[in-house]
């Protein structure tokens, strides 16, 4: 029994690794058991948008800033809903120099769409 049992262990872990290894892996979508092709893989795990603020905001704030965010990506981006995460983080007023406006404006600037009308 033991021997059968390392047997089986062992072949299941071939047939696994032989498969990843060969890329015969199927990702399959959970709601309809329908195998995803890569283009859908690709359009499931896209976009995440992260949102950086001070706090001071209520949840119900934060959700419709979410929900909203999440319908204009929807329409601009042309995914579906189920594609996009939003990320709200909250950074101190007194820390947002050095958390956000430098790394992420300032050493950033090729890649910002909106530049803010300020400066630190």
């Amino acid at each position: 029994m033991k021997q059968s049992m390392e047997r089986q262990i062992s072949r299941r872990s071939f047939l696994k690794t032989s498969a990843i290894a060969l890329g015969a892996v199927a990702v399959f979508d959970l709601s309809g058991s329908k195998t995803l092709s890569g283009k859908e893989l690709k359009e499931r795990e896209m976009p995440h948008v992260i949102v950086k603020l001070w706090p001071g905001r209520s949840e119900q704030d934060k959700k419709r800033l979410a929900d909203a965010i999440v319908k204009d990506v929807v329409t601009y981006a042309k995914c579906g809903e189920e594609s996009v995460s939003v990320a709200i983080e909250e950074i101190k007023a007194e820390e947002w120099a050095e958390k956000v406006y430098k790394p992420d404006i300032l050493d950033k600037q090729d890649k910002l769409y909106k530049k803010p009308g300020y400066m630190m």
